[in-house]
């Protein structure tokens, strides 16, 4: 697979403080990432190390398949960010604050501001000041900052903070778009679980600094399916064990690598027999605590993986 972003090992200390540890993430070309966790998990820290804005303590950084190291002009000139809130001069109009913004990279370009502007829906609005604009008018003012010359991959931190329900829906709609028509990389973070799940095509976790989880949305919608949940001695012997002995009748999905992180095992699909499982196990010598019948949750899944603290 061919990723956009590839990180190994990302790590950022302030001090005796470790705000990112040990982050590898893979995002895929074309695809939108969504980098899940609650407030202080790390995300904006991640962000700002891909920008150039923050320098790493350790680990690497390749963008479009290049490493980076320092500030990387032509590597940073296809990329399109909005980190934090930016800052926009309230009594300016929005095409004036474009033609601002655009002069930090070079001579601004009248059609691509306008381009910008029609991309994210504000052309009717390109005479009004900044203080007139609704919060979710600032987003995609914010948003058309980020497009301005054209970047294939965009780096968005928090884009549907503050919006409410329909305002999520057109930025999702938005970003849907410019990955699925024009072939754009979006990385965005988030603390809102439904919001990455109905938006984002991989999810990354991120909790305390540390990347606890990659998955696909295939994987994601696998989870809130029906599932047998499993506690028994020697996990991974019996989970070659069952992939070997009791396999399902029906289609079968075992996720993430069958062991979740309290040491159970989920085995995902309708064709599993739960008694024969039982029988089996017990033959084997294998002592079993616990096999129940579950229905899937995303959020008991994100506690699981957080420690019991979930995402919002």
């Amino acid at each position: 697979m061919n990723y956009i972003i590839e990180t190994q090992n990302l790590t950022k200390c302030y001090g005796e403080h470790a705000a990112v540890r040990d982050v590898s993430l893979h995002v895929p070309q074309g695809a939108i990432y969504g980098l899940l966790g609650r407030n202080g998990a790390g995300k904006t820290t991640v962000m700002k190390m891909l920008l150039g804005l923050a320098r790493p303590t350790s680990g690497s950084i390749l963008l479009f398949g290049r490493p980076v190291k320092g500030f990387a002009r032509d590597i940073y000139s296809r990329i399109g960010s909005s980190i934090e809130a930016p800052g926009f001069y309230p009594h300016m109009t929005a095409k004036e604050n474009l033609t601002i913004f655009s002069r930090l990279t070079g001579k601004p370009d009248p059609s691509q501001i306008e381009q910008a502007l029609d991309t994210v829906g504000l052309s009717s609005d390109s005479q009004k000041t900044f203080s007139q604009y609704s919060l979710g008018m600032k987003q995609r003012l914010a948003l058309a900052n980020a497009l301005l010359k054209s970047p294939r991959l965009l780096i968005l931190d928090e884009p549907a903070n503050g919006l409410d329900p329909i305002g999520i829906a057109e930025l999702r709609s938005l970003l849907k778009r410019l990955s699925e028509k024009e072939g754009r990389t979006i990385l965005l973070s988030s603390h809102q679980l439904t919001e990455m799940e109905q938006l984002s095509d991989f999810t990354g976790v991120l909790h305390e600094g540390r990347l606890v989880e990659e998955c696909s949305r295939e994987a994601l919608a696998q989870m809130e399916k029906k599932y047998i949940r499993l506690c028994v001695s020697a996990p991974d012997r019996a989970l070659l064990f069952i992939r070997n002995t009791c396999s399902p009748d029906g289609p079968e999905r075992i996720l993430p690598d069958g062991i979740q992180p309290d040491g159970s095992i989920h085995l995902y699909g309708t064709g599993w027999k739960p008694a024969a499982i039982n029988r089996k196990l017990l033959e084997a010598g294998f002592e079993v605590t616990e096999l129940t019948r579950c229905a899937g949750s995303l959020e008991e899944h994100f506690k699981s993986i957080t420690g019991g603290v979930g995402i919002a």
